[in-house]
């Protein structure tokens, strides 16, 4: 079993990268190979729509971009897993997701008659990170994350979808202009529910490479 887990967060320490950590330490308890990559340190963009992959005899599932990203989409495409996290910015995923998920999907899309080139299997898992509560995640985020999930039903395998919400932004308010936070409320929430997110991401990243659905941290 090989599981590729992305951060796709500029923070390389912080509460996407933590859960993704978690969930990295479960692919390996499920005896899992895996590999793990700072989106932010690649360099990429979105789908140029070069048509490179809809060649007549081309190769397909295939970016042929020269950049960062192509290769990464490669090892992908051969991976039995996939764990993708993010920070949810101004109501989505970071550009550097987008970019991904627009290359990924497109070279897999039939121009033909929009079936799906890919015939293989990447189980996948979405840990989205945010500063809203679950409550308003249900009302104005969930669906959208539903449609990213729904992009990466494009690789065949089980998709779920992990929200952290109410997370601590950072480590000192007393610097910023965050009046609209209370920091006692978001320290709570880091000291409660902050843990049983690290032990769901966990349990995912054992689940999708393979393991225990009762898996522990």
């Amino acid at each position: 079993m090989k599981t590729i887990i992305l951060n796709g967060s500029p923070r390389k320490n912080w509460n996407t990268a933590l859960l993704l950590q978690e969930a990295r330490r479960g692919a390996e308890s499920a005896g899992a190979e895996t590999e793990y990559v700072e989106l932010f340190d690649l360099s990429y963009t979105g789908c140029r729509s070069c048509m490179a992959c809809k060649r007549k005899g081309g190769a397909r599932c295939k970016c042929f971009w020269k950049d960062d990203l192509s290769p990464l989409l490669d090892r992908i495409f051969a991976a039995d897993a996939l764990i993708l996290g993010s920070p949810i910015y101004l109501g989505d995923v970071t550009s550097q997701v987008h970019g991904l998920m627009e290359r990924l999907r497109f070279c897999t899309l039939s121009y033909d008659d929009y079936s799906n080139y890919f015939t293989g299997r990447v189980n996948v898992g979405l840990i989205l990170t945010m500063n809203a509560s679950k409550a308003y995640y249900r009302l104005a985020y969930r669906k959208k994350a539903e449609e990213l999930a729904g992009s990466f039903r494009a690789l065949n395998g089980s998709v779920e979808i992990l929200p952290c919400c109410d997370t601590l932004q950072v480590a000192d308010y007393s610097r910023y202009d965050m009046a609209s936070f209370s920091e006692a409320h978001k320290r709570a929430s880091r000291e409660k529910q902050f843990p049983r997110d690290l032990a769901e991401a966990f349990r995912m990243g054992a689940r999708l490479s393979g393991g225990k659905e009762n898996a522990e941290g």
